[in-house]
């Protein structure tokens, strides 16, 4: 039987070692880290994860501040609300919503977010510094996996992860960060995506395969070698409820260690954005 790597219950133990850090920031500066989230329109999955980024916010001890804005908003009304959170000093971590309204750039928006508030990453200078090895912030879902992948002893040195996807978001950013040197990391790196030729044959030689490709049980048990670590980053809305990108019961037996959906990757995303607010927080006095 596989290991499940609970994403679930490794976020309830980083969210109390938060909860502490938290605590201990506020009392040795008196400031509050806080996190402002702008919501525009109302697709309703963007309202289910803010409305969660709030609760778990509160229940670390952090601020939040919430700017729900109308669908028909305009780029520079957006833009003048961005420049407004930038220039808040009580503002640490500001985080946009995506999907945006289609008439707005998603790639303007996320540019204009101050770099050291950008607690997603997603700034381009704050890519580059993850490619150069030297982080301000991690994106959360990769983040989240290499934390699970560390906290479960999950040997990545040496071994040959392929990252199915090729995301901003996801995918790129995971392949960057296992590439480099250092705990969790020193992988020798493969990134599969739509135009992979014979791709099973690559997935199949993984020890580690991390599937963000965004198709319900896309993957299956032929595509995944004997022993093989399985993190499964898909969420798919299917009739029979929610499932993952990985055909997980037919995986699961040959896997080594693998990720549920729900309950996998998942809970950790806010987890380590709560963890980039504080980073930010620190930043902002000089505590880095």
């Amino acid at each position: 039987m596989a290991l499940i790597l609970n994403g679930k219950e490794l976020s309830q133990t980083l969210r109390a070692e938060i909860a502490q850090q938290v605590a201990d920031f506020i009392q040795k500066t008196g400031v509050t880290p806080c996190l402002a989230a702008i919501l525009v329109g109302d697709d309703p999955a963007s309202q289910v994860y803010v409305r969660n980024k709030e609760k778990a916010c509160a229940a670390v001890g952090m601020k939040s501040q919430l700017f729900r804005l109308p669908a028909e908003t305009t780029e520079a009304q957006l833009l003048e609300l961005v420049d407004q959170l930038n220039r808040d000093d009580s503002v640490h971590g500001i985080l946009c919503q995506l999907p945006l309204p289609k008439h707005i750039p998603e790639k303007v928006i996320l540019d204009a977010i101050s770099a050291d508030k950008d607690v997603d990453a997603f700034h381009p200078t704050n890519v580059g510094l993850i490619l150069q090895g030297r982080p301000r912030f991690l994106p959360c879902t990769p983040f989240g996996i290499q934390e699970m992948l560390k906290r479960y002893g999950i040997e990545t040195s040496g071994k040959h992860v392929v990252v199915l996807g090729r995301s901003d978001i996801v995918g790129k950013p995971m392949a960057a960060m296992m590439v480099q040197r250092g705990a969790g990391a020193d992988s020798t790196v493969t990134v599969c995506h739509s135009r992979t030729k014979d791709l099973a044959s690559i997935t199949s030689q993984a020890d580690i395969l991390i599937v963000a490709i965004g198709k319900p049980k896309f993957v299956t048990a032929e595509m995944v070698k004997d022993g093989a670590v399985v993190v499964d980053v898909g969420i798919n809305r299917t009739d029979a409820g929610l499932v993952g990108d990985v055909d997980f019961a037919a995986v699961e037996p040959k896997a080594s260690a693998i990720t549920p959906v729900p309950g996998g990757v998942g809970p950790l995303t806010i987890t380590m954005l709560l963890g980039n607010t504080l980073k930010a927080a620190n930043y902002k006095l000089g505590l880095n």
